[in-house]
């Protein structure tokens, strides 16, 4: 069991850090105040998407990493 869980960790950790990285492409200071643009802040589309997995992949890797220990 804990063999299965290691792999399920490796997966959804490199899982995790693809995600990661194709959202945060394009961004940068954006948002940094003299910008001009403060209207920015709602997500929409694939970018919300982006922000949903991402959340959900990282949760599901902090349960994978609590289950791993105590099962380790």
């Amino acid at each position: 069991m804990s063999q299965y869980l290691s792999y399920a960790l490796i997966a959804t950790s490199v899982l995790l850090c693809v995600i990661v990285v194709i959202q945060s492409k394009g961004t940068g200071l954006s948002l940094a105040p003299g910008n001009g643009d403060f209207g920015k802040f709602e997500k929409r589309g694939a970018e919300k998407t982006l922000h949903v997995a991402t959340i959900v992949i990282a949760a599901l890797y902090v349960a994978l990493a609590v289950a791993h220990f105590f099962l380790s």
